[in-house]
């Protein structure tokens, strides 16, 4: 399984990006695919996550309400609107997917080794 992710870029606080994740390679048609992203000298953390098949998102507390998730299940392809940025959202922003369409419970959705590929990340820096 092939990520790419894309759409990371500079923009000032308070301005929106949208980030792109394609999976290719794969031959399953449901997967489940989350955002994680790290800062510089910061630990990787969760931003947010879909799943395939019952089309539920999960958010960090931290982008509640500035990010929005979403998929196009025709090219198996993830989007992160991201709005009202701020300097904290800087990081590489990575994709990262599971086959698995279901997880045993909502916390393991977080977990960034619960997903066995993901892609070369892409950078977001927001100036103030």
């Amino acid at each position: 399984v092939q990520l790419q992710a894309s759409g990371g870029g500079l923009v000032q606080a308070g301005g929106s990006l949208r980030l792109s994740c394609v999976v290719s390679g794969g031959t399953r048609n449901t997967y489940t695919i989350a955002w994680f992203r790290q800062a510089p000298g910061k630990e990787r953390e969760f931003v947010s996550v879909i799943s395939w098949n019952r089309n539920t998102t999960h958010y960090a507390e931290s982008v509640k309400g500035r990010f929005t998730i979403s998929r196009d299940s025709a090219k198996i392809a993830v989007y992160l609107q991201m709005t009202s940025l701020n300097p904290d959202d800087a990081a590489v922003y990575t994709c990262h997917v599971s086959p698995l369409s279901t997880f045993p419970n909502d916390q393991l959705l977080k977990v960034a080794r619960m997903y066995p590929d993901w892609g070369k990340g892409t950078q977001v820096t927001v100036s103030s």
